[in-house]
């Protein structure tokens, strides 16, 4: 290290997922200096009864954690940090921290809970010569101890009201649609107002002591910072609370929250206010931090965000730039200025820009459906068990379509409840003419097999993207920043590049099918920032913070002229081929009209139900 190094600043990122916190620090030039994590269930699992990282009460289908978890799991981090061969050096130079945290988890504080978080200010309170551990120094801040995970799915009853507030008929049908159109989302299980409306109404007198409900990510700012942290731009919008066009509370959702509108003023303190800046310092950090692990006193608290906000920030995204995430699910997600909400999809402010969106589809069914179909196909020899599903990807033509056989294949590969669309487990197949999608008709059994089914569920997936995606892209057209030559700059409306991450983006069939039904004007890359990409957003984001220039400077000019693609990305696929693009275009229509033909039976049949 050359002289005078170790006096440069570092920047530490923390992510809080639901089954590890993870830790990074880079430097000034975004080069990582030190990294570690905790693991709930190795490191706590027999002390809490976790199961990868939560409690489940499969009787009333609650899923959640003990705070008192992550209070532990901080304090272990930052001592595993500071044991690093090169930790009290780093831990001296870190001047800002910020994060990710779950999504959708909600905290719940008690009375006297500033008094506790302001005693971290002193440095915790003295037990002889030890501090206290954070765990015992906030042992009596908490009305409830436990903190609802994302997978919790106990509220049915509370999103029905949630979807049914806002609707203009009498029908209630267009309820999801109007709660899209303010909140970013329709209702699900995870956002937290139908969690606290279900605590609200379950445990009243927990409830009545609450005097703050955070966000799993404004906790552990609150922790860091020693006193009460507003919640960020983007995360607030996982509430289904907040009017994103007049980025405000809303008070007919508030009203339903808490019961009442007298009640309403009563949520709207224990919520608090928003921060509507994603940077700048929100305070020093606590000096329980200092005194215990060596951290610099001069640390700055920036705002903490959302998993998926967090994920954006690993790789400066310009707009019309997409991450597809290829993992157990999938997810389809992008920065855009557009705000055109569904119900079937999710819309966030951006964590870091004003004016700019995330749009977020999230699927079930990815890998492990992918798994089902090449499971049907002979086994592979060699260590390679995709061989033989890549090779009936490769072989079979777009859509099936062939000289014997001119009709294109369609279909749905649901094994287990679909959220996008809302369709229960299921396989449906589908024909239709090629050149315009007429004639939509379903499949005899002969007319697919489990060759055809390999390209098929590749194509389902990404034509599911591209339908829903397309509102949000535009033709590019001369004068934008698009890397290319003057034709290129006429391309019809695509994403720019399409970033893979997970481990589906290891597979070139795969990727070859996301360009050939997506585009991708500038290419399909493989982006590979290690594990640690929420983290890593975190501690960009902090960095961005602390150094841009004033509050103008946005998170993309600042990381963006730092952030350097070697060893990060690399091409895996042209993306936009002009022949089979349009011939996706042809059938997109008919794409949307199977689902709406499947959606109505699979409705017809819950009617007759009742």
């Amino acid at each position: 290290m050359a002289a005078g190094a170790s006096q440069e600043p570092l920047y530490l990122g923390f992510d809080l997922s639901t089954q590890q916190l993870k830790a990074i620090v880079v430097a000034s030039d975004l080069a990582i200096v030190a990294q570690t994590k905790v693991d709930f269930d190795a490191d706590f699992g027999s002390k809490y009864g976790l199961t990868k990282g939560v409690i489940v009460n499969d009787d009333e289908g609650e899923v959640y954690a003990p705070v008192a978890l992550f209070l532990e799991a901080i304090d272990l981090v930052f001592a595993r940090l500071k044991a690093l061969d090169n930790g009290p050096d780093v831990l001296s130079r870190i001047r800002a921290i910020s994060g990710s945290c779950q999504q959708h988890g909600s905290v719940y504080w008690g009375q006297g809970a500033a008094e506790q978080l302001a005693d971290l200010q002193k440095g915790g309170s003295d037990k002889s010569d030890n501090k206290s551990a954070l765990k015992d120094c906030l042992a009596e801040a908490f009305s409830r101890p436990w903190a609802p995970n994302w997978q919790d799915h106990s509220t049915q009853a509370e999103c029905d009201e949630f979807d049914a507030k806002l609707a203009t008929t009498a029908s209630k049908e267009d309820g999801p649609q109007k709660l899209a159109e303010v909140t970013g989302s329709a209702a699900h299980h995870r956002f937290t107002g139908t969690q606290i409306m279900r605590i609200r109404r379950k445990w009243p007198d927990v409830y009545a002591k609450t005097t703050r409900i955070s966000l799993v990510s404004s906790f552990v700012a609150s922790v860091l910072l020693g006193s009460l942290a507003p919640m960020d731009i983007s995360d607030v919008c996982g509430m289904d609370l907040w009017d994103i066009p007049n980025q405000q509370w809303s008070e007919p959702l508030l009203e339903l929250t808490a019961g009442s509108s007298k009640a309403v003023g009563d949520l709207r303190s224990k919520l608090g206010e928003v921060r509507i800046d994603g940077g700048g310092s929100m305070g020093s950090i606590a000096s329980y931090f200092v005194e215990t692990y060596g951290v610099s006193p001069e640390c700055q608290i920036a705002p903490f965000t959302g998993d998926n906000p967090a994920t954006i920030l690993a790789l400066p995204l310009r707009p019309l730039d997409a991450i597809v995430s290829l993992g157990t699910s999938t997810t389809f997600l992008m920065v855009t200025p557009h705000y055109k909400p569904d119900p079937s999809y999710h819309f966030f402010n951006h964590p870091t820009t004003p004016g700019q969106y995330m749009f977020m589809l999230c699927y079930k069914n990815g890998g492990l459906a992918r798994e089902k179909v090449r499971d049907t196909l002979p086994p592979a020899t060699g260590g390679d068990v995709w061989a033989n599903f890549n090779k009936a990807v490769l072989d079979t033509p777009v859509l099936g379509v062939t000289d014997a056989d001119r009709q294109a294949k369609l279909g749905l590969y649901f094994y287990i409840n679909e959220i996008v669309p809302n369709i229960p487990a299921g396989t449906w197949r589908y024909t239709c003419n090629p050149a315009d999608g007429s004639n939509l008709t379903p499949a005899a059994a002969e007319a697919h097999s489990p060759k055809t089914d390999a390209r098929e569920i590749v194509e389902s997936q990404a034509l599911s993207m591209r339908l829903r995606s397309q509102p949000l892209v535009h033709d590019h057209v001369p004068g934008e920043t698009v890397d290319a030559d003057a034709n290129a700059a006429r391309l019809p409306a695509q994403p720019r590049r399409i970033y893979l991450v997970g481990g589906g983006s290891l597979n070139p069939a795969i990727a070859q099918v996301l360009g050939e039904v997506l585009g991708g004007a500038e290419g399909v890359y493989r982006l590979d920032v290690g594990g640690n990409a929420c983290a890593l957003g975190g501690a960009y984001k902090a960095l961005w913070s602390v150094e841009r220039r004033d509050e103008h400077e946005t998170f993309d000019e600042l990381i963006g002229k730092r952030w350097t693609p070697e060893g990060a990305i690399e091409k895996v696929d042209v993306g936009y081929r002009p022949e089979q693009f349009a011939q996706y275009g042809q059938v997109l229509g008919a794409f949307d009209q199977m689902e709406q033909t499947i959606l109505a039976e699979e409705q017809a049949k819950r009617d007759a139900k009742k």
